[in-house]
Parts: structure tokens; C-alpha cells; sequence
């Protein structure tokens, strides 16, 4: 991908690490909630030409960013982007294959608080665990896939919010940022509707002992190895 193309907050780590943990998607027609600049519909419909996407962000001037990307990279016959709060997004019941949300991590109130306001939006809560994952469960067919990445220290809520929501947690990746030390965040796959079951558990590797990044971590990056 042609970075210099791309217009917006730049994608972090943990975007193109969900990226590649839901390149596998099956299905059509899938949605990012709270997409931001739409880092990730553009390497998901980038990755697979039969895809279409839709990203739903609350902020318009990221809504606007995302658009220019997709034009930029001349994605827009197959993605849109939709401003609007994904609690109550254009989907109807059960219309999706899949569904992709690198979520703000901290809940109103708690973690450091930018006094950049586009950034305090990024990393803070507007809708909860709760609500994303109810929205999700929402709009997916039975069946259907769901992708998201989230801090080590809310993983109590995120596995309650997708047991209510009836999303089972099927597929999770652990991040090591170096060997033996996990990284704040991990990444997990649940399933609408699928039977309870043990999780398949991988992880993934940043960098390596003498602080390098891995060719499995440039090649998520979509650097040259």
C-alpha cells in the first residue's frame, strides 16, 4: 500500500494487526464500526476484490477522510462511508457476513485524557463494550463474524459484552510486543450464534530479542521483509 496516499490519522499497530487477523473473513458483505480514516476497509477490500464495506464513523471529519481514501485508492465502487452513531447504523437485522471495530479502548471518565479533542475521541468511549458488541450481534447473519481488538485490562468486559450479545469467542491472538512480554493489547474472533467451544489460541510476535521488527510483523505491516 502506497502510504503516502493515505489522508488522516495514520493506521497504529493494533489496526493493522486486526487487519490481518480478519483478512480470512468469509462472506461479501462486511462493516467497520467506528471506522475512522478506513485503514481497515482499505486492506480488507483491498485483499479480496469480491468484498464490499461499509464504514460507519460518528466524527465527520474522520468520515471524510475515510471517503478521500477510498477515492485515492480507488476503492469507492465497493466501500462507502456512512457518519453516523453505529448503535443505530443503516443495517438491517442480520445483513452482514462480517464485521471488523478497532474501538476507542477507555470508558468516559478513566485513562489519560488528550487535549487534542480528535484524539480524546479516538481513545475514549462514546458507545460501550456492551453497546458495540449488541450492534454487532445486531447486524450480522447467524453465522456471521466478528473482529475486534481491545486492551489486556478490559478483557473481562469484552468476553461479558460478547456473551450477552450471543457472539461465542471462537479464534483469539495473543500480541508479544518482544519474546516473553505481552503487549497491552490482543485480538479475538466470535462467532453469531456458534456453539460454546474452546477457543483457538495464537499469537503473534512484534519484535524479536535484539528489538527488530519480525518479517511476520513486516509483512502485517505490509513492509518489505
Amino acid at each position: 500500500m502506497n502510504w503516502n496516499l493515505f489522508t488522516g490519522e495514520r493506521a497504529g499497530a493494533d489496526a493493522l494487526l486486526l487487519a490481518d487477523f480478519a483478512k480470512d473473513a468469509h462472506g461479501t458483505y462486511g462493516a467497520d464500526l467506528g471506522c475512522g480514516s478506513g485503514i481497515l476497509l482499505l486492506l480488507l477490500l483491498q485483499g479480496n476484490s469480491d468484498r464490499h464495506m461499509t464504514g460507519v464513523e460518528l466524527r465527520e471529519s474522520a468520515a471524510e477522510s475515510a471517503r478521500e481514501n477510498l477515492r485515492a485508492f480507488a476503492l469507492q465502487e465497493r466501500g462507502e462511508i456512512v457518519c453516523a452513531d453505529y448503535r443505530s447504523a443503516p443495517f438491517e437485522a442480520g445483513s452482514l457476513d462480517f464485521i471488523v471495530s478497532n474501538p476507542p479502548y477507555f470508558p468516559a471518565g478513566h485513562g489519560a485524557v488528550s487535549p487534542d479533542a480528535a484524539r480524546a475521541a479516538q481513545r475514549t468511549e462514546s458507545a460501550t463494550v456492551f453497546e458495540l458488541c449488541s450492534a454487532a450481534a445486531r447486524y450480522l447473519k447467524r453465522g456471521g463474524q466478528f473482529f475486534l481488538v481491545h486492551r489486556l485490562d478490559r478483557e473481562k468486559d469484552v468476553l461479558a459484552a460478547l456473551r450477552e450479545a450471543n457472539l461465542p469467542p471462537v479464534h483469539r491472538r495473543d500480541v508479544f510486543s518482544v519474546p516473553g512480554k505481552r503487549a497491552p493489547i490482543f485480538l479475538m474472533e466470535a462467532v453469531k450464534g456458534a456453539p460454546e467451544c474452546a477457543v483457538r489460541h495464537e499469537s503473534v510476535l512484534l519484535r524479536g530479542a535484539d528489538g527488530r521488527e519480525t518479517e511476520e510483523y513486516r509483512k502485517i505491516c505490509h513492509w518489505e521483509a
